[in-house]
């Protein structure tokens, strides 16, 4: 979400349409990277199959939040963003109950329940904890608790999990926890988005977005993963990714599992993959995963961001007071008062757009975030593009509120890959100003394929008119068996392999439909 007033997309002085293939420049700037994803080929080890996994999980349709309760009813977080099978994790808990226990879910398909119950702890001795800081200098709040159990991966399947707390008083949270893959090779590879989920976190009166007071001046600077999530404590999972790794795992197609900030860690996982999926709401990213990313897209894996706002924010990860990266950084509009910023002057946490060292989103993605709020159709441009096989549509076919509410689009004045094809055209309005969406798609050389929705709702749409909807704007069910089937084209299209040698290569429209 932008809240400044560099967010906006901006035009060259001369309005012309700046388009690079990211080809010769590209892959200079991530030839190393390269040699990290292609090199030291090992025998792939056996794919992970959703089907193996729900015979080895049992299903549990009671998964779900009951009663959340007074806000320190029961919190709780977990001192790793991921952890791979087998690894130990400590979980940190305050509860106003004298016991609780921890359930562990993985979310999936399992004959029609979409979570499985993987572990669960015995009664735990519950206190109320204290202690949380907040620093002077960049407003980071920590909730800095003592361990109340450690708990054991073992046997749990990769998957992307919540962690239930169950206070003795029945009042409940989650936790959110990625057992994640060590390898993707022939698997299309579920990328989820911690940084972001931390972003927006208020708990403790602080995020990046907001202060004690409300206001953007007095917003945290650095947001830390030491601390629980607010709400039920799995927001951001629950509202823009879980409903698309249900859908990947009843498809049945060969999954892995990781998170940005791994692959800013290691992105040795990228290799072989068929496909890198970022999921509806996956803003912030470090410049390290970014290259990788397209380092990946550049040695044949597909891209496909279901979401819009993608790779806006530019940050830097730090370690916190205990091991490993447990801190978000990015100053957006006060990115000078960064006493980093000095010693590395291409490195401003603010919009990738913005210099110095500007880097539009849009060479990765193929459209740009242009604005917020907006409610509007998704309108179809070209009805006979593979991602609509079996849908139906027609051209100028439309779908209610499935535009919002953020939006991309494919912006003269921008780098932009080319040809890039314009699926979908949605008329909307944005603070008053006219504009469109558009869903996109292209490929290069390599072969690999990259689609963007365009829309912040498409992961939502996937739920519409359910009970598990939630807030689903008023979208109905046409909406959700149209996102539905597109996304399944997408992803089972995406999974046998670089886009460009098995669907129709992308025929550049984009001077027709805008009309330039």
């Amino acid at each position: 979400m932008t809240d400044n007033p560099e967010g906006g997309a901006r035009q060259d002085p001369g309005g012309l349409r700046r388009r690079r293939l990211l080809g010769a420049a590209a892959a200079g700037a991530a030839g190393m990277t390269a040699a990290v994803l292609s090199g030291c080929d090992r025998a792939a080890p056996r794919a992970h199959r959703p089907g193996a996994v729900r015979r080895s999980v049992a299903a549990e349709p009671d998964w779900q939040i009951a009663s959340a309760g007074p806000a320190d009813a029961v919190q709780g977080y977990a001192d790793r963003i991921s952890v791979r099978p087998g690894e130990e994790f400590g979980l940190y808990v305050s509860t106003t109950a004298r016991n609780f226990r921890v359930s562990a879910f993985r979310v999936g398909w399992y004959g029609g329940a979409q979570a499985g119950l993987v572990w669960r702890s015995g009664r735990t001795p519950g206190r109320v904890q204290s202690g949380s800081t907040v620093s002077r200098d960049t407003r980071t709040v920590r909730a800095g608790w003592e361990r109340s159990l450690t708990v054991r991966a073992e046997g749990w399947p990769e998957g992307a999990y919540l962690l239930r707390l169950d206070a003795d008083d029945g009042h409940q949270r989650y936790v959110p926890l990625i057992v994640r893959s060590a390898t993707a090779v022939g698997r299309t590879l579920l990328m989820h988005a911690p940084a972001t989920w931390q972003a927006y976190n208020r708990w403790g009166g602080h995020s990046l977005y907001a202060g004690e007071d409300g206001s953007y001046a007095s917003r945290s600077l650095a947001v830390s993963f030491d601390r629980p999530y607010d709400g039920t404590g799995a927001e951001k999972f629950l509202v823009y990714e879980r409903a698309a790794v249900v859908l990947a795992e009843r498809l049945g197609i060969p999954l892995a599992y990781t998170t940005g900030v791994d692959v800013h860690l290691d992105p040795g996982v990228l290799r072989g993959a068929t496909t890198v999926v970022a999921l509806g709401h996956d803003e912030y990213w470090t410049p390290e995963q970014r290259r990788y990313v397209t380092a990946a897209r550049d040695a044949g894996t597909n891209l496909a961001f279901l979401g819009a706002n993608t790779c806006f924010r530019r940050v830097r990860l730090e370690p916190g007071p205990r091991d490993g990266v447990r801190t978000v950084v990015c100053h957006k509009t006060d990115y000078r008062q960064d006493p980093y910023l000095e010693r590395h002057p291409t490195m401003a946490t603010t919009d990738f757009r913005v210099g110095p060292g500007a880097d539009p989103e849009s060479s990765l993605t193929g459209v740009i975030y242009e604005g917020f709020p907006t409610d509007a159709p998704y309108r179809v441009e070209n009805a006979g593009h593979w991602v609509f096989r079996g849908t139906g549509v027609r051209q100028g076919d439309s779908f209610a509120h499935l535009v919002g509410v953020e939006y991309d689009r494919v912006a003269q004045g921008f780098p932009t890959p080319e040809p890039i094809e314009i699926v979908a055209h949605s008329p909307l309005v944005c603070k008053g100003r006219p504009s469109h969406a558009d869903s996109a798609y292209y490929t290069v050389p390599s072969g690999a394929g990259v689609f963007a929705t365009g829309t912040m709702r498409w992961v939502e749409g996937l739920m519409a008119g359910t009970a598990e909807g939630g807030r689903d704007h008023s979208m109905d069910t046409r909406t959700r068996k149209f996102v539905t089937k597109v996304t399944e084209n997408l992803l089972n299209g995406f999974a046998a392999g670089p886009a460009r040698g098995s669907r129709p290569a992308p025929r550049d429209n984009v001077s027709r439909v805008y009309g330039s």
